[in-house]
């Protein structure tokens, strides 16, 4: 009775079942990191232009997620704050950014004022008021510092940035406050990443949109470790999402006054979403090992081939602190900093959350900045350095950072003795 039963439900499903296609496994499909508009804003009527940027940003995450995309949330980056501090006096200036850090919690966006110094002749006083903003209890805004462009490298800058680092990672909690602040070398306008998001001010109001899209290249790299192939493999699969959300942002853009800057299809990564873990995958090694550049050269060659309008990096990030993989083959010391000055040479992000002892000199992080800067102008690519000096911490001890940043074990400088 039972073989009887048994037989009648197999009878049944194959009823049902004849003719039907079978379902092919849903796409993997990434997050959307950023939706970022950049607005002139002004001391006096800023609160009403930050809210209405908002609302129209919320538009286009509105109609992301109704194409069927998660999105992280909202981003706004000014011009340069020099621009609107310009004429204050110091508390008034610093009034003026908290004002705009506060309007950042009640709105809900992720708040970024700009470059300190877009050119190498800017006053550097505003050196100082940022190092107080980002070094301040409870700051939201981020901030950055220009130290390589079309018209060369930016000593000076370099210089100052190492003096906003090494002044940050002193006042502020565990150095942390380094986390919101990057010097970016070669990056044009209207990238929608942060730290190093910028506008020069001026023009038609603009957003961009940031990718996070690890697990589309881990996917990829799971079944495609053909070198020859596997760079046109994940072009396609990303070409996939990003001519759908690219639609939904034209669309919602048309007639809105705002315009589309478009995609950055970088791949960032994000917690169990590991680029680590995906290049791991392709090499059949730790991150680090030998194979780690051509893997990072196939997904820069990809992503620069997706056919939707591009605008920042373009390339691949290695945040050391930000994802899984990259976190714990820095503590195990696969690969360091010279490794991703390295792999920056056939992609493009530079040197990010990389953890360094408490008692690195200035001079030593002007160094790592201008390492970055050089290579950025040699071979005209964005990329940008966020280092993270740790008060008090040692080579071989670990970090005490929180929030979205993992816990390392410091390494030494290059070329510094090991004990």
């Amino acid at each position: 009775m039972k073989h009887a039963t048994r037989l009648l439900a197999a009878i049944i499903a194959l009823i049902f079942t004849a003719g039907q296609a079978p379902r092919a496994a849903d796409p993997v499909k990434p997050r959307i990191r950023a939706i970022t508009g950049f607005v002139t804003i002004d001391a006096k009527s800023y609160p009403a232009q930050l809210e209405e940027t908002v609302t129209f940003l919320s538009k286009v995450r509105d109609a992301v997620k109704a194409a069927g995309y998660d999105v992280a949330g909202v981003r706004i980056s000014t011009q340069p704050f020099p621009e609107y501090t310009r004429g204050l006096k110091h508390d008034e200036a610093l009034a003026l950014l908290h004002g705009i850090n506060d309007l950042a919690a009640t709105l809900r966006f992720n708040g970024n004022i700009g470059p300190a110094m877009v050119n190498d002749a800017d006053d550097i006083a505003s050196v100082d008021l940022l190092t107080e903003v980002l070094s301040a209890p409870g700051n939201r805004l981020n901030a950055n510092i220009v130290v390589a462009a079309d018209d060369g490298i930016h000593w000076n800058a370099v210089r100052q940035a190492a003096r906003i680092i090494k002044g940050v990672g002193e006042r502020s909690a565990h150095g942390q406050g380094n986390f919101n602040f990057g010097a970016t070398a070669m990056l044009k306008p209207y990238g929608p990443f942060y730290p190093g998001a910028w506008h020069p001010g001026g023009g038609p109001r603009s957003f961009a949109i940031g990718l996070e899209s690890a697990n589309v290249v881990m996917d990829v790299f799971a079944r495609e470790r053909d070198p020859r192939t596997a760079a046109k493999a994940l072009t396609d699969a990303l070409a996939v999402h990003l001519r759908v959300v690219e639609a939904a942002a034209m669309k919602t853009a048309a007639d809105s006054g705002w315009t589309y800057a478009g995609i950055d299809p970088t791949p960032a990564p994000g917690g169990q979403n590991s680029i680590g873990a995906a290049i791991e995958s392709f090499i059949g090694a730790p991150f680090g090992s030998p194979g780690t550049e051509t893997a990072a050269g196939i997904i820069t060659r990809a992503v620069k081939d997706v056919p939707v309008k591009q605008t920042g990096y373009s390339g691949l990030m290695i945040p050391v602190l930000e994802e899984t993989v990259l976190t714990r083959r820095w503590t195990e010391g696969t690969y360091g900093l010279d490794s991703i000055l390295a792999y920056s040479a056939v992609c493009a992000g530079g040197v990010d959350t990389v953890p360094l002892p408490g008692d690195t000199s200035e001079a030593e992080i002007a160094r790592i900045v201008g390492d970055v800067a050089t290579l950025a102008f040699k071979w005209n690519k964005p990329l940008a350095a966020r280092l993270l000096p740790a008060p008090g911490k040692k080579a071989g001890e670990m970090t005490e950072f929180s929030g979205a940043l993992a816990n390392a074990i410091i390494q030494p400088l290059p070329g510094s003795p090991r004990k």
